[in-house]
């Protein structure tokens, strides 16, 4: 087929081809120089005492093991408030709701949220669970921000994979006298959670990134928090990893601790990127 191609024509598609091959290999090189610049300048700084101690001024320790604590706090709340409201509500737009109003609607709303910039996030939390709700400058006032930050991206995720799911499916569940909500518990979830813990995955990913809503929302203090009551819990204020990352930067100059932040940020994202690509395929061969 290509022999029968004019020679003009073989041109064109031979400089389509290179110019695709190169825009995917500068793609690859600032990937390769970002991953390398941040691991050259933040390695040499990457230590057990960082990661396990605790910053001190008078003791002149440092360490980041409070904002891995805040970190894993805001990923655990902002994932357990958005993942049931996300799912369901993909469940009901998906399963249930009978007017194509609606979900249009809807699904319109979720693609406008999911691309708002995240310091308008932060805007709505400081007014909305800072002050009106009382909840102060706590961790828990900033993962609900991040939960209603990252409910577009759960619901939108969860949805396409329940439309992945074959209408034969639900057809020969309802057939053999199951009822809706038994069919889309035991046939139409599980076929369709390779996609849902992906988003889940992704999200947790994009909360560990976020840095403004929590600055306005969580506060920055690097000191370990009491979490050992309720109480305590609700009143925790800290900075997770990307607001330790400002305050190093930034207030402090200390590039150096700050570039030891960036990469244990760095490989806790491709951690997490892994994560989620590894959970798909063991529970789409568990599908199968």
């Amino acid at each position: 087929m290509r022999a029968s191609l004019a020679p003009r024509r073989r041109l064109y598609n031979t400089g389509a081809k290179l110019l695709l091959w190169l825009s995917a290999g500068i793609c690859c090189v600032l990937l390769l120089f970002v991953i390398g610049y941040i691991c050259y300048r933040g390695l040499p700084g990457v230590s057990w005492e960082l990661l396990t101690g605790q910053e001190s001024i008078l003791q002149g320790t440092a360490g980041i093991f409070p904002s891995l604590v805040n970190t894993l706090y805001v990923i655990i709340v902002s994932l357990a408030v958005a993942l049931p409201l996300g799912a369901g509500a993909a469940i009901y737009l998906t399963e249930y709701a009978k007017s194509r109003r609606l979900v249009n609607a809807v699904e319109f709303a979720a693609d406008i949220l999911a691309g708002i910039p995240s310091i308008l996030y932060a805007l709505i939390g400081v007014i909305l669970f800072c002050t009106a709700l009382r909840l102060q400058k706590t961790l828990l006032a900033g993962s609900l921000t991040l939960a209603i930050m990252i409910l577009p991206t759960i619901l939108r995720t969860t949805q396409e994979s329940l439309r992945t799911v074959p209408r034969s499916y639900r057809e020969g569940s309802l057939g053999l006298g199951s009822g809706q909500w038994h069919m889309i518990r035991t046939v139409v979830l599980p076929s369709a959670a390779d996609g849902i813990v992906t988003g889940c995955i992704l999200a947790a990913g994009r909360v560990t990134g976020e840095s403004a809503v929590l600055m306005y929302t969580a506060g920055l203090s690097t000191v370990m928090q009491d979490f050992s009551s309720i109480e305590n819990i609700m009143k925790a204020s800290g900075a997770t990893l990307t607001a330790a990352l400002y305050v190093y930067a930034k207030e402090r100059a200390d590039f150096a601790e700050a570039f030891a932040v960036a990469t244990i940020l760095l490989f806790l994202t491709i951690l997490i990127n892994f994560s989620a690509e590894l959970a798909a395929k063991r529970l789409h061969k568990r599908k199968k």
